[in-house]
């Protein structure tokens, strides 16, 4: 094989990698666009409805971790099952959830199999969120909601749809999200909060900063 053709090789097989990992999330200076797979619902920053997804919860809380399906989960919506944490994005969030008017449980070990992790992921029932990517990727809080495997979109969270006077609202470091919750990316040290309920439900003070561990 000659030189040129053998650097033609390898930089076809380098592009196919590129496009595989764009599969875990957008670019960061393009945060809603989202990858296509036939047959497959479309999952990244800005998505639609996660009811196709193996095992997702539509059901009032609590929720649980959820993992029995994960695996599946994580090739639907184009996400690796790594053997360890990655390394290359490395961030943290906080999520506050709130039905009617009452705090919900976000539980510890989302998006961690028997053998295996997602690059989103909880270690304790704290909602601290963990991104930990082998590769340089943007990533949403609607991804993480379809690993956990419970459903999310702008008017719904599990089995609780907007209507009768209740409403899902979002807020981002205690700023209101006007647009589909999904569609939030995630950055370094945010306090994200989701609450479903009436208005006068909602909470008051809505949390806009957390005490983050001095290790994290």
């Amino acid at each position: 094989m000659t030189l040129r053709l053998t650097v033609r090789v390898l930089l076809s097989a380098v592009a196919v990698m590129l496009v595989l990992a764009g599969c875990g999330g957008s670019q960061a200076d393009k945060p809603e666009t989202t990858a296509k797979q036939a047959g497959k619902p479309s999952l990244g920053p800005a998505f639609g409805s996660m009811d196709a997804l193996p095992g997702v919860l539509k059901t009032p809380p609590p929720w649980m971790t959820n993992d029995g399906k994960l695996q599946q989960r994580l090739r639907a919506i184009g996400l690796p099952a790594l053997t360890e944490e990655g390394q290359v994005v490395h961030i943290h969030q906080h999520l506050d959830l709130f039905v009617d008017g009452k705090p919900v449980e976000v539980p510890g070990n989302i998006g961690i199999g028997q053998s295996f992790i997602s690059p989103l992921h909880t270690h304790d029932p704290n909602g601290i969120l963990h991104v930990e990517s082998p590769t340089a990727s943007t990533f949403s809080l609607g991804q993480l909601f379809a690993i956990w495997g419970v459903r999310l979109d702008r008017r719904c969270i599990g089995g609780l749809c907007a209507g009768n006077g209740k409403e899902l609202r979002a807020w981002v470091d205690g700023t209101a999200v006007d647009a589909d919750p999904t569609r939030i990316v995630l950055g370094e040290k945010q306090q994200i909060v989701l609450a479903f309920g009436t208005p006068q439900q909602m909470p008051d003070p809505v949390p806009a900063s957390y005490a983050f561990p001095a290790d994290l």
